[in-house]
């Protein structure tokens, strides 16, 4: 299929001559573009005409889960027909795999895993092994491994009415592709069997596959194939003739893994072997060099894991042997999101979303984990093959990615130095014709009591209020002394839990909070069209959260609102300040000659609310619940750890510590 964009919108503004630009580079080859488009100039909008016209499969990466979620949603409008998907990583919780030398700390890998994120990354992977027209919304963990593609589709299984195939071959083979059995209550990745009807449950948690055999012994074969909706309960019959009729058989299915770190048995038995010959030659080093503990720990943890994939053909950290399992070479880069788009089309689009923070996110995640795995490795803890077990190289990645527009309100020195200046293409004029927030400068003297008169008129009018300051201390004070004032207002920083972010933003947008306080993730890419006012303390803290590019994208929180402006607290006026206050003074006068001449009068924009999915709710109303008894359990720990400690057993007061900061890092 090809892409269809659907919608009532026409481009307008610097929208038309974005596109034309953009698409027509792409087709001349060019391989680097820049859409520097300025905060609510409908980039998200330039780039969807831009797919649809290119009609190529596309992967999106943006620099958080929060706006991956948001671009998601805006795509999935933009192409109801066609495969939209969701790629990030499954883990609410992730503390990777650790060894702290210094004090003989291992800290073992521990990670919970969001079962519906997990199903949406199946189903992204399964439509690019099947269709073109699909477009991918990523956050960066689309550089990190997950297992060949190759493999992947070869250990699916097709199945077609009348094929001759026995029950117990079946199940064996649903068991070796990492499905588990599961007759009482199954679900994504599991399968049941009762009689002559096999249940299966894909990973992406879609419509299961009944499977219904006929015959005994050696002339078994598949009477029927019915894809079902996967809640219809277990005692209704799901044969052809029952409550489903006609309507859901097949001729055939197609069912993929349960997991992506399959490899087909013949591969299996040469990787464990492979695994066993580099066990043995490290093992003599090790002893060699009188590290006998390391040997001897690193002997236990192999031989168990390769026990467990001899019998299940998995174990935990089963990608930590991804080399072997994917027969590459030492140093080669691991199978990732990037090959299954490769797979799909060669010639697949790149767009990545707020460059200027993504792209050293990608650049940046290789070195931190390749030192954290050579600390587990000379100790013994993993083979010097888990190394290759990484996320892609800033080269690797470019390599991999054919032709690439990078978008941005402040695109960075990369970016525009790859595409040149005849490839930088602007988006200053909004299709609303609205213009850049008016910037004000105050002094910092009686800052907080000017602030709360502005958000108070800010709220009087039913407009939203963003402040924004340099801790998570701060935030979190200011945020209660406004709390103590009668208005509105949460705070939200890096420790707020990434699956409580998008609710609590969701409420400001709601009117249930008028103000949020935060520090830099109130930046890039959030949408805000109720802000109209965004306060910005310690404006003239000059660095990282004080730049030019962190106080125009702040600013452009306002940008959506007729009444957008912005308030920085300063006793002085820095360099990064005057530089955005002279970019946003040249914004606002193109913007003001484009309404003047063809007659604009601006309006504010209006956006839909994107409701979380329910499984986000309930995590969020599970914490709430669990709060109070949390607090309890904490009280009651922290009691036991204090009679540990008095009676000098230190080894249970720690375990207990552990237990409490875990408890507290959860709540």
């Amino acid at each position: 299929m090809d892409f269809k964009l659907t919608t009532k919108l026409e481009p307008r503004g610097d929208q038309p001559k974005a596109i034309e630009n953009i698409v027509r580079g792409l087709k001349d080859g060019e391989k680097h573009q820049v859409l520097h488009g300025v905060t609510g100039s409908g980039k998200t909008f330039t780039m969807a005409n831009t797919i649809a016209d290119i009609n190529k499969p596309t992967l999106v990466i943006s620099h958080n889960k929060t706006l991956a979620w948001q671009l998601y949603q805006e795509f999935k409008e933009f192409f109801p027909e066609n495969a939209v998907h969701y790629f990030v990583s499954y883990y609410d919780y992730y503390q990777p795999e650790a060894y702290i030398p210094q004090n003989d700390t291992y800290i073992a890998k521990d990670a919970s895993v969001n079962k519906k994120i997990d199903k949406m990354r199946h189903s992204a992977v399964q439509a690019l092994l099947t269709r073109k027209d699909v477009l991918v919304v990523a956050s960066v963990s689309c550089i990190y491994g997950i297992g060949s593609p190759e493999d992947y589709q070869g250990v699916s299984l097709d199945l077609k009415k009348d094929q001759p195939i026995t029950r117990r071959d079946l199940l064996n083979t649903l068991v070796s592709m990492g499905f588990g059995r599961n007759d009482i209550d199954p679900s994504a990745g599991s399968f049941r069997a009762k009689g002559n009807l096999i249940e299966v449950y894909p990973p992406t948690g879609e419509a299961k596959i009944v499977i219904e055999l006929e015959g005994q012994g050696d002339k078994e074969k598949i009477a029927t194939l019915v894809v079902a909706e996967p809640n219809i309960a277990q005692n209704e019959d799901i044969s052809p003739s029952g409550v489903y009729g006609k309507k859901g058989e097949k001729e055939g299915v197609k069912i993929f893994p349960a997991n992506f770190w399959i490899t087909p048995e013949n591969k299996l038995k040469i990787a464990t072997k492979n695994i066993q010959a580099e066990l043995h030659t490290r093992l003599k080093n090790l002893k060699e060099r009188g590290r006998d503990i390391e040997a001897y720990r690193l002997e236990q943890k192999t031989n168990y894991d390769l026990e467990l994939i001899e019998q299940m053909g998995y174990c935990p950290g089963i990608e930590n042997y991804s080399r072997h399992l994917d027969f590459r070479k030492p140093g080669s880069p691991p199978f990732t999101l990037v090959d299954y788009m490769k797979n799909a089309d060669n010639d697949f689009l790149t767009v990545i979303d707020e460059s200027h923070m993504t792209l050293p996110q990608i650049r940046g995640m290789h070195a931190g984990d390749r030192a954290r795995k050579r600390t587990l490795i000379q100790h013994g803890f993993r083979l010097p093959s888990a190394v290759d077990n990484r996320p892609l190289k800033f080269d690797e990645f470019n390599k991999r990615i054919e032709k690439a527009v990078y978008v941005s309100a402040t695109p960075g020195d990369y970016e525009t130095e790859k595409a040149g200046k005849e490839n930088i293409v602007e988006q200053i004029v909004r299709p609303t014709g609205l213009l850049d927030p008016k910037i004000e400068i105050r002094p910092t003297k009686n800052q907080m009591q000017t602030a709360i008169e502005e958000i108070e008129k800010q709220n009087k009018k039913g407009q939203r209020t963003l402040v924004v300051t340099i801790t998570k201390r701060l935030a979190e004070e200011i945020a209660e002394f406004l709390n103590t004032e009668g208005i509105k207002v949460q705070y939200i920083h890096s420790e707020i839990h990434t699956l409580k972010r998008l609710p609590i933003m969701q409420k400001l947008r709601e009117g249930e909070y008028d103000v949020l306080v935060g520090i830099n993730l109130l930046r890039e890419g959030l949408d805000f069209p109720e802000v109209s006012l965004v306060i910005i303390f310690d404006a003239d803290k000059e660095g990282f959260l004080r730049n030019e590019t962190t106080l125009l994208q702040t600013i452009g929180r306002a940008a959506r609102h007729v009444e957008g402006r912005a308030i920085m607290y300063a006793d002085k006026i820095t360099d990064s300040m005057k530089a955005t206050i002279k970019e946003t003074e040249r914004r606002r006068k193109i913007q003001e000659r484009y309404n003047k001449k063809h007659g604009i009068t601006p309006m504010s924009i209006e956006k839909k609310i994107y409701k979380m999915p329910k499984e986000l709710e309930l995590e969020e109303a599970k914490d709430e619940e669990l709060k109070e008894y949390e607090n309890l359990a904490i009280k009651e720990l922290e009691k036991e750890m204090k009679k540990a400690a008095k009676n000098l057993d230190f080894e249970k007061a720690a375990k207990l510590r552990d237990k409490i900061n875990k408890l507290k890092d959860n709540s």
